[in-house]
């Protein structure tokens, strides 16, 4: 019987997502980060409908936005020579999300903050405090990659300037929660944030309350094994009394990367429900945001 309710459910997802057939592979950008120094590689899910389009800008986990099977062999990713670490290499959360969103009418740009820096092959679990990811935190060099990519978004012809959205994984979310917090009560940055499972502890957001004018959405694991779930909704909660706009969505039985399409994540009960309502409640929470 549990088999028959993992195949039931992968087609019920695979039944919101396009066929591979359906879309071109992303295309390979590159743009300047607000570092002022840093020249980041990016994925770039279109439409294929006419534009202009709205878009997202998707941040990767700390494991980079690469297939574990083909980053371990990575390092440098850049313009200047071919890495194994490319388009045709990203792991299967991030194509799947990438296609979720073009195939509904948004540009999607998957910027890889690691491989520019010649940390392509990401970093395992429990290791935030490991010097070597010093310079690729979360706290004050990723939110910056997140800016240019803003900033090179609203440079395209096919892009609705005001309305660019932001989403996160893990690290990412947290990076994600970090750009809103700087971002403030200014109008003309990101128009909302959806964090997954971010890290809310202190080591990875720039201060206990997120303060900011916009919409933001934290989904979360009950179960998570490698960040708090209790961290982020106390901070959530301190955020709302701060004025912000926070809606914390908690997941029961979710694990940490509940949206991983893969089989053994999606062989947890709590993640197939998980997966399925996160994909129908992004959608919704960035349409419900048009002028």
């Amino acid at each position: 019987m549990a088999n028959h309710s993992i195949h039931f459910v992968f087609l019920v997802v695979l039944a919101m997502l396009p066929a591979r057939s359906a879309l071109a592979a992303p295309d390979t950008v590159f743009f300047p980060s607000a570092d002022g120094a840093s020249e980041i590689v990016a994925y770039l899910f279109k439409p294929q409908t006419p534009g202009p389009h709205p878009a997202i800008v998707m941040l990767h986990g700390r494991g980079g936005p690469y297939s574990a099977n083909v980053s371990k062999g990575c390092t440098l990713v850049s313009r200047a020579g071919p890495s194994a670490c490319n388009a045709n290499s990203l792991s299967k959360r991030h194509m799947m999300w990438g296609q979720y969103w073009a195939e509904r009418g948004y540009v999607a740009l998957l910027p890889d903050s690691f491989g520019p820096r010649g940390k392509a092959h990401g970093f395992g679990r429990f290791t935030h405090d490991a010097p070597d990811r010093a310079d690729v935190n979360e706290r004050t060099v990723r939110p910056l990659d997140a800016e240019g990519a803003l900033s090179w978004l609203r440079k395209q012809p096919d892009v609705v300037a005001n309305r660019i959205f932001l989403q996160g994984w893990s690290n990412g979310g947290s990076t994600a929660l970090n750009v809103m917090q700087r971002q403030g009560a200014k109008t003309s940055g990101y128009r909302a944030a959806l964090a997954l499972y971010p890290g809310c502890g202190p080591k990875a957001l720039l201060a206990p309350a997120l303060v900011t004018s916009a919409p933001v959405t934290l989904l979360l694991g009950s179960d998570d094994e490698e960040v708090s779930p209790v961290r982020c909704q106390d901070m959530a909660q301190r955020s709302i009394a701060a004025g912000s706009k926070i809606d914390v969505v908690l997941y029961p039985g979710a694990t940490h990367g509940f949206d991983d399409p893969g089989r053994s994540h999606q062989s947890i009960p709590g993640n197939r429900a998980a997966l399925e309502d996160a994909l129908k409640r992004a959608i919704a929470f960035v349409e419900r945001l048009k002028d």
